[in-house]
């Protein structure tokens, strides 16, 4: 099943970009090449409480899913 995504609404479509962002964040501590400092510096961004939540929870998922700390 496909999906197009330009037919979204801006707020899905901003949270489908926090959520590729906290994923690429998430693969780069994996990796050794950035530290929590640029989850803390991405959420002070974030205008919207919504957002920092989003983004947040995207965090966490994948930090349970790459096994990271």
């Amino acid at each position: 099943m496909s999906f197009n995504l330009a037919l979204l609404d801006a707020s899905e479509k901003n949270k489908i970009e926090l959520d590729k962002q906290a994923s690429f964040l998430v693969w780069k501590m994996k990796q050794a090449k950035s530290g929590s400092e640029e989850i803390t510096k991405q959420l002070t961004k974030l205008t919207s409480e919504q957002e920092k939540e989003w983004f947040q929870h995207s965090i966490d998922k994948y930090k349970r899913v790459m096994g990271v700390a």
